[in-house]
This record gives structure tokens, C-alpha cells and sequence, in this order.
């Protein structure tokens, strides 16, 4: 059984719970490790991320916790450190680097709010074609590691939260396929690990976790490991889905890895 959740977010961001309630939970569920990983700071959009004070009272608060729950759960101060992000992340304990957005000139458009903001996207920059607006966030993500120094990759095909209603692309296209091949080859090269995320599926918009298994295939033959994660926006989301999602790295052969803050501590991520 995997007892390791290392993808929460709380009331100081875009979370429904309080940390406490969120450890609490955990406990209750039977987790051995709960990591804490707050929005960064994003200054041109502050509708779901931590503030600066925020971020400080977030930072206080997991520390507490730490304390207070030391005989029942090893408690971890982590950061969803997004690629746009400049906030620092000097003294957490680990960081996953995500890509939220993309960028066209000065204008940021989130990824994961909708097809119509990729929609005007193309139509404002790319003369309408949608698959451009796809290259350029798979470009980014490539960089993720470079730019954020992550210990794990979130939601690696965090465009295609819609795709069950909303199917913006046919994910089959070559030009599809190349630029998140492309992004996935410079990440092999790292030493993060990719998460499995099922925090799509909690909330009611995805059938099937990220990635597709058209890509967990891919990092399977080329060496990938994955780490699971809930994505835990609320009490209900921690550890969700984590069984199938197991059964479905096994069916692919997919090693499941430990983020090296973990490894440093001679720690697994089961």
C-alpha cells in the first residue's frame, strides 16, 4: 500500500481545509507521509495562490504541525512552485514544478480553467491554430526543471483537464505528439520524478489521471518513474484513486520513484 501524499493544498491557497484538517485525514486514511505543497506566489494572478503573507503564515503553521504530530505522521513542507513564479523556495522541504499558464508576450492564459482561454490564446497569437498553443505550453514544460529546480513534475498534460467534454485537439496529431515527446525526452535527463494525478478526477473533471497512458507508456520504455498523487484540494482528495492508479503503473511497467529529498534520507515513496 502507498502511504506517502506529497500533493495538498489548503485554505492558504486554493484548499477547502485547514492544515490541521488535512493531517487529521491522513492520519485517519493511514498515511505515513503528508507533504504540504502551498501555490507560489504568482503576482499576475492572485486568485488561487499564496500570498507573501500568506506564504509566511503557511510556512508557521506546517512547522507547528510538524511538531505536534511527530509520533503519527512525517509532515513535509513542500511548494507548487508554477514555472511563472518568483517567489522563492529556499527552505522548504521539497518542490514540484507545474506550468499553469502560458505566455504570449505579456499576457498570461491558464491552461487548466477551460478550452476558451486556449481557444483566444490561438486566435490572438497563433492565427487560430490550436496545436501552436499546445507546443508552446509543452516548450515550457520542458524547462520546468531548470526553472524551478523540482523534485517532482506535476500534471505533466495539465491542458487536457477538459478533454472529456471539451476535446480541443485530436492528442493522436503528430505535431500533438512530438512537442510533449520532445518536453518529456529533456525531462528523462533530470533527476525529477513525473507524477501520476488523479486531482482531476476528484473534482469531477477527468475520467483518467494525468498523463494519458499514451505517455506513461512512453516514459515507461524510456526510463521514467512516477510518484502518485492526489492533488488534494480537500480532505476527500488525499490519497484518491491511488489504487487504480498503482494497477495502472504496474500494467505499464512504470518504476515508482522517490523524490530525492526522500532519498537523501535513505526514505521510499511507498
Amino acid at each position: 500500500m502507498i502511504r506517502t501524499e506529497l500533493h495538498c493544498h489548503t485554505v492558504y491557497c486554493d484548499g477547502k481545509n485547514t492544515p490541521e484538517e488535512m493531517v487529521l485525514a491522513a492520519i485517519g486514511k493511514g498515511f505515513r507521509r503528508l507533504g504540504f505543497s502551498g501555490h507560489s506566489e504568482t503576482l499576475f494572478d492572485l486568485s488561487y495562490c499564496m500570498t507573501a503573507e500568506k506564504t509566511a503564515a503557511y510556512q508557521k503553521e506546517v512547522a507547528r504541525l510538524k511538531k505536534k504530530y511527530a509520533d503519527r505522521l512525517a509532515i513535509f513542507l513542500g511548494v507548487e512552485q508554477d514555472y511563472y513564479s518568483a517567489a522563492p523556495t529556499e527552505g522548504y522541504d521539497y518542490v514540484i514544478g507545474s506550468v499553469h499558464y502560458i505566455r504570449f508576450g505579456e499576457t498570461y492564459y491558464p491552461v487548466d480553467e477551460g478550452g476558451d482561454n486556449l481557444r483566444r490564446a490561438a486566435a490572438e497569437h497563433c492565427g487560430g491554430d490550436i496545436l501552436a498553443v499546445f507546443e508552446r505550453y509543452y516548450e515550457t514544460v520542458a524547462d520546468v526543471f531548470d526553472k524551478t529546480g523540482c523534485d517532482i513534475i506535476g500534471h505533466f498534460d495539465l491542458p487536457t483537464k477538459y478533454f472529456d467534454t471539451d476535446p480541443l485537439i485530436d492528442l493522436n496529431a503528430p505535431r500533438y505528439i512530438a512537442a510533449w515527446q520532445k518536453a518529456a525526452d529533456r525531462l528523462l535527463k533530470t533527476d525529477a520524478v513525473f507524477e501520476m494525478n488523479s486531482g482531476a478526477i476528484s473534482r469531477g473533471k477527468k475520467k483518467d489521471p494525468y498523463p494519458s497512458e499514451q505517455i506513461l507508456a512512453y516514459l515507461a520504455r524510456h526510463g521514467g518513474q512516477v510518484l502518485l498523487s492526489g492533488d488534494a484540494h480537500s480532505t476527500e482528495g488525499i490519497g484518491f484513486a491511488f489504487d487504480r492508479m498503482d494497477a495502472l503503473r504496474r500494467q505499464y511497467g512504470l518504476p515508482l520513484g522517490t523524490p530525492r529529498f526522500l532519498r537523501r534520507n535513505g526514505q521510499t515513496a511507498l
